[in-house]
C-alpha cells in the first residue's frame, strides 16, 4: 500500500489553478525528484504533503502510522542553542525532556553537587514516565551518523553545517517519508557529496525538489514534473526524463499546430456568406464551439529567458598574473604561495569549502585586495561586470524596473534603445511583476533580476559568484550556452558540478591550509586527475574510520571484513548489556545519593557507550548491506 497519495488535488491563489487535479502516490523506499519551472507550485505541493495546509479540492491520503518530516529550503534565522537542543527539538515535547536530561548530565559531569543530582533524578523520572529512552538513543545515533558535535553552538556554524543540523532534526523522528526543498542550495561541493552519499544508503522514502542536475541524476529513481498545473510521471533517472521530455514537447507542439490549423479552417467556414449558411451543418457548428473552448482553456508553456550579454572591447592579452601570493587573516592562512597566469578568454571555475577564501581570491585577482606577500599584476583595458556586487546593489523597496533601469524608461540593448518593460519580459517578468517591489520576489526571480541588471553592463571580464542558486533547469542551460559563447574572460565561483563541467576550461581548487590547485577541464576532469573529492571537515577518528569505509563502493567482503561482521553482533550485545546495567543502576533511587564523582563517572560512561553503539550499528549495517 502507498505511503502517501494525492487524489484530484487542486490549489489556486487567484487566476489559473496552480495545481489542477493532481493524482499520484509514493511507495516505501522510493526517491522521487519533483522538477518544474520557478513558480509552478513545487513548494506548495511539498507543504500539502506535509499537511501544512489543505487543498482547495481533492485530498491527501496517508497510510495509517506513516511519519512525514520536511526539511525547509531556508534555515530559520531565529534558531539558537546547541546542536543537541535543536536536533532533539525535532521530537517535540519529548525532545525537550531529552535536552533537559542531556544538559543536566553534562553540567553534573563538570561541576557535581547535590542540587544537580536532584535535578537529574527528576529529569530521569520524567523520561521514564514518557518512555523516552529509545528516543534519547535515537538523538545520539543521528548526531553520530551526521558527524555533528552535540555541544557546539548553532549560531557559530557555517551554512552547510547548519543545513546538516536541520537534516538531523528532520531525521531524528525516523520518518517514513522525508520531504526536501532544494537541499543543495548554498552548500559547498564537499557538503553536497556527503549529502549524496548519505541519501544513497537512506532506507526511507525521499520526495525532493532540486535544480541540481547531478544531484537528481545520482539519487532519483523517478521524476515528477509540474508544468502548467499538471503533474507528469517519468520513470527512471533525470537523464531519461530530459530525453523523453524533449520528445513529448516536440509532439505537443506538433499536435497544437495541427489543432490550430484545423480551428482556423473552421473559422473561415463559419464566416462564409449566405451560400455557406444554406448548407451549414449544426453538428459542425457545435464542434467548432467545442474547439474554441478547448483553445481558450489551453495553458501555454511558460516562455524561456531570452538573454544576451553586452560585450566591451577586448582586454589586454594578460588579464592577471600572481607570483608567490600569500594572505592570512585572524590567524588563518587562506592563500599560501600561489602563482597563476590568466589570459584573455580563459574561463576558470573556483571551488572549495565554504569559508575557504574563494571571495578573498577573487578580490586579489581583481586588484581590490593586497596580499601579505607576493606580487599581483593586473592587465589593461579591463571592463569588469561582477555578479556578486549586484546582490548588495538591489534595493528591496524599489521596483524591479527601477532596480534595472535606475528610473529610466529606456535601456540600451545591443546598440538600440528598448523599453524597460520589454527588456524585463526577456527575463520572464510580466508588466505587473516588473512594477512590484524586489522584496516580494522569490529566490529564482531575484537571480533573474540580477542577470538582467548584469547583462546591461558591457564587459570583457565577467565575475560570477554562485549565479545558479534558485534558477530552474531551463534557465541554467540557457545561461550555460551564453557563458560558453562569451568572448571575454570568466571567473566563476560555483558549487553546481554540472554547470562547471559545461562552462569552464579550468578549475582552481582550495585544497586546505591555503593551498590552491590548478586543474584543466571541469569538475569531472578534476576528479579524474585527483581520484579524490575535496575534503574539509575532519570527524573524530572512530567515526571517520566507519564513514570512510562506508563511502567506498565495495562489491564483496574481504576476509578481514567477514571476520569483523561475525564479531559485531557479540560486540553490540556486550555494549547493550553494559548499557542496560548502567541504565538499571541509574534507575535505582539510591544512585544519586552516592559519591558525586562516582555518579559523574557512571553518567560519562553512559554517553560513551551510546556513541560506541551508534558506531557499531553503522558498521554492521554497512557490512550487512554488502
Amino acid at each position: 500500500m502507498a505511503l502517501i497519495s494525492a487524489q484530484d488535488v487542486s490549489v489556486g491563489f487567484g487566476g489559473p489553478l496552480l495545481l489542477e487535479n493532481l493524482t499520484f502516490s509514493m511507495e516505501a523506499g522510493e526517491r522521487v525528484c519533483l522538477v518544474g519551472r520557478n513558480g509552478t507550485g513545487k513548494s506548495t505541493l511539498l507543504k500539502l504533503l506535509a499537511e501544512e495546509f489543505l487543498p482547495d479540492s481533492g485530498k491527501i491520503i496517508r497510510n495509517r502510522g506513516v511519519r512525514v518530516a520536511r526539511l525547509e529550503q531556508e534555515v530559520p534565522q531565529a534558531l539558537s542553542g546547541t546542536i543537541f537542543e535543536i536536533v532533539a527539538d525535532g521530537l517535540g515535547k519529548l525532545g525537550r525532556l531529552i535536552t533537559e536530561y542531556h544538559l543536566i548530565t553534562a553540567k553534573l559531569a563538570k561541576e557535581g553537587g547535590d542540587q544537580l543530582m536532584e535535578q537529574l533524578d527528576h529529569a530521569h523520572h520524567a523520561l521514564d514516565v514518557a518512555d523516552g529512552w529509545d528516543a534519547h538513543n535515537q538523538v545520539s545515533t543521528t548526531l553520530s551518523q551526521l558527524r555533528l558535535d552535540p555541544d557546539l553552538s548553532f549560531v557559530t556554524l557555517s551554512g552547510g553545517i547548519k543545513r546538516r543540523v536541520m537534516l538531523a532534526r528532520a531525521l531524528v523522528s525516523q520518518p517514513d517519508l522525508l520531504l526536501l526543498d532544494e537541499p543543495t542550495n548554498h552548500l559547498d561541493i564537499e557538503s553536497i557529496d556527503w549529502l549524496e552519499s548519505f541519501f544513497s544508503s537512506y532506507k526511507s522514502a525521499l520526495f525532493f525538489i532540486s535544480h541540481d542536475r547531478m544531484f537528481s541524476q545520482k539519487l532519483a529513481t523517478r521524476i515528477l514534473e509540474l508544468d502548467r498545473g499538471q503533474l507528469t510521471d517519468w520513470p527512471g533517472n533525470f537523464t531519461d526524463y530530459q530525453k523523453h521530455k524533449e520528445e513529448a514537447l516536440h509532439a505537443e507542439e506538433k499536435q497544437n499546430h495541427l489543432f490550430d490549423k484545423r480551428l482556423a479552417q473552421e473559422e473561415v467556414w463559419i464566416r462564409q456568406g449566405i451560400k455557406a449558411r444554406r448548407t451549414r451543418n449544426m453538428g459542425r457548428v457545435r464542434a467548432l464551439k467545442a474547439m474554441r473552448e478547448e483553445r481558450r482553456q489551453r495553458r501555454e508553456r511558460q516562455g524561456t529567458v531570452n538573454m544576451r550579454m553586452e560585450q566591451a572591447q577586448k582586454s589586454g592579452k594578460l588579464v592577471v598574473e600572481t607570483l608567490n601570493v600569500s594572505l592570512s587573516y585572524g590567524g588563518q592562512r587562506y592563500i599560501d604561495d600561489f602563482s597563476l597566469t590568466i589570459q584573455r578568454g580563459d574561463k576558470l571555475g573556483i571551488v572549495g569549502p565554504n569559508g575557504s577564501g574563494k571571495s578573498t581570491l577573487l578580490n586579489i585577482l581583481l586588484g581590490k585586495l593586497a596580499p601579505d606577500k607576493g606580487k599581483v599584476t593586473v592587465g589593461t583595458k579591463m571592463e569588469i561586470a561582477y555578479f556578486d556586487q549586484l546582490r548588495a546593489a538591489l534595493d528591496e523597496e524599489k521596483t524591479v524596473e527601477d532596480n534595472v533601469g535606475g528610473g529610466r524608461q529606456q535601456v540600451n540593448v545591443g546598440g538600440r534603445d528598448r523599453h524597460i518593460i520589454s527588456y524585463l519580459a526577456d527575463f520572464l517578468f510580466a508588466p505587473d511583476r516588473a512594477r512590484s517591489p524586489v522584496k516580494v520576489l522569490s529566490g529564482g526571480e531575484r537571480n533573474r533580476l540580477l542577470l538582467a541588471k548584469l547583462f546591461l553592463q558591457p564587459s570583457n571580464i565577467l565575475v560570477m559568484d554562485e549565479p545558479t542558486n534558485d534558477l530552474d533547469v531551463e534557465t541554467l542551460e540557457l545561461l550555460e550556452e551564453l557563458l560558453a559563447e562569451y568572448k571575454g574572460t570568466l571567473l566563476l565561483v560555483s558549487h553546481d558540478r554540472a554547470f562547471l563541467n559545461n562552462v569552464v576550461s579550468g578549475l582552481l581548487v582550495f585544497e586546505g591550509k591555503g593551498k590552491i590547485g590548478e586543474y584543466v577541464g571541469g569538475y569531472d576532469d578534476y576528479l579524474m586527475q585527483t581520484k579524490k573529492p575535496i575534503k574539509d571537515v575532519q570527524p573524530d577518528k572512530k567515526v571517520k574510520k566507519v564513514l570512510s569505509s562506508t563511502s567506498n563502493k565495495v562489491k564483496k567482503l574481504t576476509y578481514k571484513e567477514k571476520l569483523e561482521l561475525e564479531s559485531l553482533p557479540a560486540k553490540i550485545e556486550a555494549a547493550e548489556g553494559e548499557l542496560g546495567e548502567i541504565q538499571d543502576k541509574i534507575a535505582e533511587p539510591e544512585f544519586y545519593q552516592g559519591d558525586s564523582s562516582e555518579v559523574a563517572e557512571v553518567l560519562k560512561r553512559l554517553e560513551a557507550l551510546e556513541a560506541e553503539l551508534a558506531i557499531l550499528y553503522k558498521r554492521w549495517e554497512y557490512l550487512e548491506a554488502i
